[in-house]
């Protein structure tokens, strides 16, 4: 016939076999009060992505200006990357964070738009930090065409 599935009673509420238990860690974490957080605000030539973290990693909001409806070339613009750290911001306003370090990737325009957008936004930059890739001698030149 079937495998039956096995409801056990966990603090009063039916949980199906597979599913984890409802706990305390489990929900969101909009409820706390965030005082020192993450910025990563990744720029590239095509787009720009935003991300806030509390300080062990734990996403708490994120956009993009792809996902703000930017199309094309002006995904990388600085009023684009300002745009998406207001939304950015927005999402954040009730539950922190208040201070940040913020963490810069890429090489696109809009890296200095989106950090004075933080600033703008009364949000106290405790560090600025660039992590762009840079290639140690890169990668082997092609050899050279015979004729």
């Amino acid at each position: 016939m079937g495998k039956k599935k096995v409801i056990q009673k966990v603090g009063g509420e039916p949980v199906a076999e597979g599913a984890k238990p409802k706990s305390a860690d489990s929900q969101k974490l909009s409820s706390k009060k965030i005082e020192i957080g993450v910025v990563y605000i990744n720029a590239t030539y095509n787009n720009i992505l935003i991300t806030v973290t509390d300080q062990s990693g734990n996403v708490l909001a994120w956009s993009s200006s792809g996902t703000l409806g930017f199309s094309g070339p002006k995904k990388a613009t600085p009023f684009a990357a300002s745009k998406v750290m207001e939304t950015v911001l927005e999402k954040t306003r009730k539950s922190g964070p208040f201070n940040v370090n913020v963490i810069v990737k890429g090489v696109g325009s809009g890296r200095d738009s989106a950090i004075r957008t933080i600033a703008a936004q009364g949000i106290n930059i405790l560090s600025i930090k660039d992590a762009t890739p840079i290639p140690h001698n890169g990668p082997k030149p092609k050899k050279v065409r015979r004729v």
